[in-house]
Parts: structure tokens; C-alpha cells; sequence
């Protein structure tokens, strides 16, 4: 009897060896220019020497002992998160994924609350665990077990529909991804976000923020609400925030009261991964990376918008969070990339390339994107 893996992803014929900053290699040595980041996880560029120093020492010194202890890691990493974001009165609760972020956040909204509503975008996508993939508007992932009927999917940018919902007094929690990337890069308008949080204080609903895939720098703010003028009660992050090391993250703001017990973890905030956060607030800082992704984001979307190129609809994003609309499937236009250019994409849909490159990326990059682009949609 042959064991194997359990095949649930479409896979590129291509074996990935080795990273450095923003490219990656595959096992007969070609370099590839990588703008998808390993789906926006890789924040600070492949094998940064200060992020593989950090985690090497604490593999050395600790790996792991359980949360029944004081991890004066996790303190410090509280401390330096919550204030480099600017949430330095909230506090914070650390998981292992986004979707154990936006799990624990539903549910503290809904301890909160004592209600069991849920409002959330159409096309949203918030993870694959239970209450997760119910707030996740896509049936092709939910199973009959996750269909309890506590969420509404609502369009985005359209108060009276929320106002509709909200005034009902029985919502517990409206979840946002203020960029939307498995739907498509689509963004939420400042005025709809700052009209639904009034309405959220009026009717004494949680509002949550998913910022796992447009947070942690990459809209060119640290978190991609900070765009739009609202303060979430509830923001959770993953992907980015250590790299690759997996880790999630949920502020808390300061009027939820933390009750022994009612959430916890296993293996969330664990030795190894705050050492790897912390790594990557050191980079992150040091190298003014929240300011590179706003301004080679910038620089990037004005380049392909200036190709003129007829395949191409429409350029959506904030900082190094992009989508390409395209007048024509993405999927052949992806595999030319990755085939003939050497050079990794993300998707949406049937029609839209999604870029989630390192926060790393610079200019000269950009340009070879762009240029690779031109070639394959000649």
C-alpha cells in the first residue's frame, strides 16, 4: 500500500528550493521573481539574515513550553505591535492562523454581545475553519456541518442594506476585509466604513476587521482600515506577521474584558513564533517597509495602467495589494508568467491577477514585472 498526500491543491509542476528577498529558486537552479509572497505571507522578503538569526537563536535557547507560564516574548511583542500599529491601549491575543483569528474574534464578539448574527460581504472570504467558512461566502468550501444560518452576506459599500440588517438589533458582529483579495482586490469606501461603525456603536454591534491578507503593512499603512477613518473593535491579523512561521494574531480593544477561560491555545504564541514576529517588526521598522510598500505600490499600479494594454480592464489595490483585471482568463496569462517569464502571480476568480509580493520589493523589480506583463499579453 502507497501512501501519499491527500490532493486538494492544483499544483505547478515546479519544486521550490531556496528564497532570498523577493526572488525564489526551484530545484534546477532558475530564479524566479516572486509577487505572490507565498499568498501575502512572506512580509519582510525570503530568508531575511535578521529573521533566520533570530529564530536559529530561540530554536537554540527554546522552542516551545506552554502557555501556563509567563513568555516574556509575548509581552514584548504585545508592547511593540500594539504600538508600531497604533493600537497601543488594546491588547492582544495570539493563535497560530488568520482563521483561528477571525474564529476567536466571532465568538468574543459574540460572548460580547449574547448574540449570534453575523454580517458579512459578499464575496468575503475569512478562512476554512467552522463559524470561519460560514463568514466565508463561497458554498464550494462550506460543508452541511457549517451551514447554521448566523450569517448574511451583504454588498459591499451599500449602507442601507447594512442599516437594513442592523437595525434588527440582533447582529453581533459585521466582519470587513477593507480590501477584499480572494474577491477580487476590492476596496471599501471611506464613506460607507465610517457611516457602518456609527451605525455599529448605534445598534451595539462588534466591528471586526480582517486585516490577515491587506494588514501588516501592505496596503502602505499598517493595517488597511487605517485608510479609511474607523477604529474596529476587533482586528485580526496572520499571514504576514511572522513570515512564514505560522502565526495569527486578534487586537482586543480596551472595553472587552478578558474572562479566564473562554478563549485559549495550544500553540498559539509559542517561543519560536514571537521570536520570528518580533524579527520581522525589527525589519519592518528598520527599513521603513510600511513606506515602501505605499510607495513602489503606487509606482507599480502607474506602470501597468501606463502599458495601455487592451487585455487590460482595470488596476485595483492599495500599496503592494494589486489586481489586474483582465478582458480575458487569467489562468493562461498566470501559467505564461510562471513558465515562460519566471516570474510568480496570485489570482482571483476567472479574470483577475492578484500581486501580494514581499514588502521588500523595489523599483527595478516593478519594472521587471511590468515588463514580463507586456511580453505575455502581446
Amino acid at each position: 500500500m502507497n501512501s501519499q498526500l491527500y490532493n486538494v491543491y492544483p499544483l505547478f509542476d515546479i519544486t521550490i528550493t531556496r528564497g532570498q528577498g523577493c526572488h525564489v529558486w526551484d530545484d534546477k537552479g532558475q530564479q524566479y521573481l516572486d509577487l505572490y509572497g507565498g499568498h501575502a505571507v512572506i512580509s519582510v522578503g525570503h530568508c531575511h539574515p535578521h529573521y533566520v538569526d533570530a529564530l536559529t537563536r530561540q530554536a537554540a535557547q527554546l522552542g516551545f513550553y506552554s502557555n501556563s507560564v509567563i513568555n516574556p516574548l509575548q509581552q514584548e511583542l504585545a508592547r511593540r505591535l500594539c504600538a508600531f500599529s497604533g493600537y497601543d491601549d488594546y491588547s492582544l491575543f495570539l493563535i497560530n492562523s488568520g482563521a483561528e483569528a477571525n474564529e476567536n474574534a466571532l465568538k468574543l464578539a459574540s460572548f460580547h454581545t449574547g448574540r449570534s448574527r453575523i454580517l458579512a460581504f459578499e464575496k468575503a472570504f475569512h478562512g476554512r475553519t467552522s463559524l470561519a467558512v460560514e463568514a466565508t461566502d463561497n458554498p464550494a468550501i462550506q460543508a452541511p456541518v457549517n451551514r447554521n444560518g448566523h450569517v448574511t452576506y451583504l454588498p459591499m459599500n451599500d449602507i442601507d442594506a447594512w442599516q437594513r440588517e442592523l437595525e434588527k438589533g440582533d447582529v453581533a458582529a459585521v466582519m470587513l476585509e477593507c480590501i477584499q483579495g480572494v474577491g477580487g482586490i476590492r476596496l471599501v469606501e471611506s464613506n460607507f466604513a465610517q457611516q457602518l461603525q456609527v451605525l455599529c456603536q448605534q445598534y451595539g454591534t462588534v466591528m471586526v476587521c480582517d486585516e490577515i491578507q491587506c494588514g501588516y503593512g501592505r496596503s502602505g499603512k499598517f493595517f488597511a482600515h487605517q485608510h479609511l477613518g474607523i477604529r474596529p473593535d476587533l482586528i485580526t491579523m496572520a499571514k504576514g506577521i511572522a513570515n512564514g512561521f505560522p502565526m495569527g494574531a486578534l487586537l482586543i480593544a480596551p472595553h472587552f474584558r478578558p474572562v479566564f477561560g473562554q478563549l485559549g491555545t495550544t500553540f498559539g504564541g509559542n517561543h519560536l513564533a514571537c521570536a520570528a514576529a518580533l524579527a520581522v517588526l525589527d525589519i519592518m521598522e528598520s527599513e521603513h517597509l510600511v513606506d515602501n510598500a505605499r510607495e513602489v505600490g503606487d509606482y507599480l499600479m502607474l506602470q501597468i495602467r501606463s502599458l495601455n494594454n487592451p487585455h487590460i480592464l482595470e488596476v485595483r489595490g492599495r500599496g503592494l495589494m494589486i489586481g489586474i483585471e483582465l478582458d480575458i482568463p487569467q489562468k493562461p496569462v498566470r501559467e505564461k508568467l510562471i513558465y515562460e517569464q519566471h516570474v510568480f502571480t496570485g489570482c482571483s476568480g476567472q479574470h483577475t491577477l492578484r500581486l501580494l509580493p514581499p514588502l521588500t520589493l523595489n523599483k527595478q523589480q516593478a519594472d521587471k514585472f511590468v515588463q514580463c506583463l507586456a511580453t505575455v499579453l502581446q
